[in-house]
């Protein structure tokens, strides 16, 4: 007997995580459709931080909590295919700051744009009010465990 998902019997958390997921992966297919099938959902983990900014790999290494040798790689893969650029600093020519390409940003606002069409697909299937009060329980979800700050410092990591 195939049981199906339904309030009653799926975990919270696994809920979230999988609507997460299954979300990602509808925006994922539009940007592909839409010619950015080169796009990583996990190439955002880098972009959020210099759509942020423009900021140095030493930067972006201590934000993103990880090596800089790890930092340099994902920068260098980006870059590779056309997302990201290195610039010298104005301020100190040994310093080199990662800036999105016209490509890059392309892709950021086709991305906005696909988000901003799946919630309004949502709302008109499920209803906004629905919609608007799930948006502010995740939110009031996201404070309780002490993780709406690292959101808006854009430093959000899968967990460990």
């Amino acid at each position: 007997m195939v049981v199906h998902p339904t309030s009653e019997n799926i975990d919270l958390s696994l809920a979230a995580l999988f609507v997460g997921w299954a979300m990602a992966d509808e925006v994922q297919q539009r940007l592909a459709a839409d010619g950015f099938s080169e796009l990583r959902f996990n190439d955002g983990v880098v972009i959020q931080h210099v759509l942020a900014a423009p900021l140095s790999i030493t930067t972006l290494a201590e934000r993103m909590n990880v090596s800089q040798q790890a930092a340099s790689k994902a920068v260098a893969d980006l870059e590779r295919r056309g997302l990201l650029t290195r610039t010298p600093s104005p301020n100190d020519a040994r310093t080199r700051l990662l800036y999105l390409t016209g490509h890059g940003q392309a892709a950021v606002d086709a991305a906005r744009r696909h988000r901003a069409a799946l919630d309004a697909e949502l709302a008109n299937e499920f209803g906004r009010d629905r919609l608007d009060e799930t948006r502010a329980l995740l939110a009031e979800l996201l404070s309780r465990f002490n993780v709406d700050g690292v959101i808006r410092r854009r430093a959000i990591r899968p967990p460990t």
